[in-house]
């Protein structure tokens, strides 16, 4: 009995010793923090500019816990630590940042998690200057010379880039990265850029043009001379491309068509060796678009020669009659006679046309490369003959030149909008010298989209 007994006291004694022993401290880990890319980019005054996601962690703390911050910038005249905002409570936060001015800076972000723990990574954030009409504008990064653009419904367009062969996939209504890309180069049996500067689309089909002329060296190469084409699936963010078939010889065909009828354009002169293709003279086709209700005649659009190629010129269109043959099956290409535009003496530098057959030209010089001359929106019927009219006149302050026409909406409704796209390649978008073209980072090269409403 007594042997019971103690051996019941001695277990009480155990577990008061357990209760009473001095709790273990919790042990919590360094913090992590790993953004969605290092480099951002913005714009003073920018609506809905890009932003970054901050993914953060911390062993034996519950991540709501840990907070997000910015501590520290190496220049605050282009945006301070209090011009970064953090929202979200999980473990992937969203990072924004408010220019305050045109330039760099190196933001300093701190994640503080428990037990006094913190951990800190930098951020390159870029900023270029405001622009007009801010809440139209959005700006597409990854790429800054974009050429050509086509919509493919869902509030998405694919966007081409004269630096490289890349298709890239953007919402319209947002600055952002590219949705989707494809590079098409090696079963276009290139390596060197095709300078996709035209782009249409039938059906399921996306047609694409090179530019066709010489390079800015005045020599010939033969990606540029190029057309192919890719098969649209779904649309909108779930859009898919798939190559099609291309033709290498629409110069060559263009060359004989124009000396077979008295070089009436000189095509011949303007792809000689050594002659560079934006001259008032040269040969660069710009624009790509069929005729009315046609899905086998197409016209080109030459931002070089004027006809005549003197100044006050008018610009070309010519027509390709056989254009769907010549992608599908290979055959040479036939032409209708040129169609000479009256367009103030400016060149084609996009054509697009809706459903309805109303067409807009985005007209513009065919040498500047910026926004160092007039542009201008012309509306048009297609009809050879028949006169374009001007719709408004472009701004021409901010950086880029106007390049692509995004779609063409009903331009019978009053306050009509278009979306057009710059190519940027030749801007300094950050004020340090440098062309957008050749920035290190492609998150801080960028075109930019914006709207525009016709009188």
């Amino acid at each position: 009995m007594n042997n019971k007994h103690l051996g019941t006291a001695a277990l009480a004694a155990i577990l008061l010793a357990g209760l009473n022993a001095p709790a273990q401290a919790v042990s919590y880990g360094t913090p992590t923090i790993s953004f969605s890319s290092s480099y951002l980019s913005g714009a003073v005054g920018g609506v809905g500019d890009q932003t970054v996601d901050v993914t953060v962690g911390q062993s034996g703390a519950d991540v709501s816990a840990l907070t997000v911050s910015a501590t520290a910038s190496s220049k605050t005249s282009v945006a301070g630590a209090g011009d970064v905002t953090v929202t979200g409570t999980g473990a992937v936060r969203q990072l924004a940042v408010t220019a305050r001015g045109r330039g760099y800076a190196n933001l300093t972000i701190k994640v503080s998690g428990l037990g006094g723990k913190s951990a800190t990574k930098t951020l390159s954030y870029a900023a270029s200057a405001a622009v007009q009409n801010p809440a139209d504008a959005r700006y597409l990064s990854g790429a800054s010379d974009s050429s050509a653009a086509v919509d493919v419904g869902g509030g998405y367009t694919v966007v081409a880039d004269d630096e490289s062969n890349v298709l890239r996939l953007y919402d319209r209504s947002r600055s952002a990265a590219p949705v989707r890309t494809w590079d098409f180069s090696s079963q276009l049996g290139v390596t060197k850029e095709v300078d996709i500067e035209g782009a249409t689309r039938i059906g399921d089909t996306v047609y694409w043009t090179g530019s066709l002329g010489n390079n800015k060296d005045g020599e010939y190469k033969a990606p540029r001379n190029t057309v192919f084409t890719t098969t649209v699936s779904g649309s909108g963010s779930g859009t898919q491309l798939a190559y099609g078939r291309s033709y290498k010889k629409l110069r060559d065909d263009l060359v004989a068509w124009d000396s077979a009828n008295g070089n009436r354009y000189g095509f011949a002169a303007g792809t000689a060796a050594g002659e560079v293709p934006k001259q008032i003279d040269g040969f660069n086709v710009e624009g790509l678009e069929f005729a009315p209700g046609s899905t086998t005649t197409a016209y080109l659009g030459f931002r070089a020669p004027l006809a005549p190629a003197v100044p006050g010129g008018k610009a070309l269109l010519v027509p390709v009659t056989n254009f769907d043959k010549v992608l599908s099956s290979g055959a040479k290409a036939v032409f209708g006679s040129g169609i000479e535009l009256d367009l103030g003496g400016l060149a084609v530098r996009d054509i697009r046309k809706n459903a309805a057959n109303q067409y807009l030209i985005l007209a513009g010089s065919w040498a500047a490369d910026d926004n160092s001359d007039p542009y201008a929106l012309y509306q048009w019927d297609g009809i050879p003959g028949h006169a374009p009219v001007k719709r408004a006149d472009l701004p021409t302050s901010d950086p880029g030149g106007w390049e692509s026409i995004v779609d063409v909406p009903d331009l019978t409704v009053p306050g009509a909008r278009v979306q057009l796209i710059t190519d940027s390649g030749s801007a300094d978008l950050y004020g340090d010298g440098t062309e957008a073209k050749d920035l290190t980072h492609p998150e801080w090269k960028k075109s930019r989209s914006a709207w525009f409403t016709l009188s």
